[in-house]
């Protein structure tokens, strides 16, 4: 025999699972945001690391990189220009580097905030009381 409750209860479980794939959604989303902008950050510092270390410009490693980080300097090449070519490098690609850490993590956490159901937000400061 049936309870009257059960569809009450089927309900919750499909909420439940609805839920689920947001979260699961969200994170996927976040996750790969996170690693491109990683990425552009990494081949940016390895960039500087060959321009400051005098690396052989004709290698193909180099060449590689080189091209890569032109595409994804976020405009900023030309920003600061001291007179050493290392230096300039390492200030204009190493903002732009940051720029891309910052980048990614406003818009995890912008998407988390918008997107994510409250109870599965990442809580940066929870305040506790206690009753008496």
């Amino acid at each position: 025999m049936p309870r009257v409750n059960e569809p009450v209860v089927e309900e919750q479980i499909v909420e439940r699972d609805d839920d689920y794939r947001r979260v699961r959604t969200v994170r996927t989303v976040c996750a790969v945001i996170d690693v491109v902008c990683w990425t552009f950050a990494i081949v940016l510092l390895v960039h500087i690391f060959l321009v400051i270390a005098g690396a052989n410009a004709g290698n193909g490693f180099f060449q590689f990189v080189a091209g890569w980080a032109d595409g994804i300097t976020l405009g900023l090449d030309g920003l600061f220009t001291p007179d050493n070519a290392s230096v300039a490098t390492l200030l204009n690609e190493g903002l732009a580097a940051l720029l891309w850490l910052v980048i990614g993590g406003l818009l995890t956490a912008l998407i988390t905030r918008v997107a994510l159901p409250v109870e599965h937000r990442r809580a940066w400061y929870r305040r506790t009381t206690t009753v008496r």
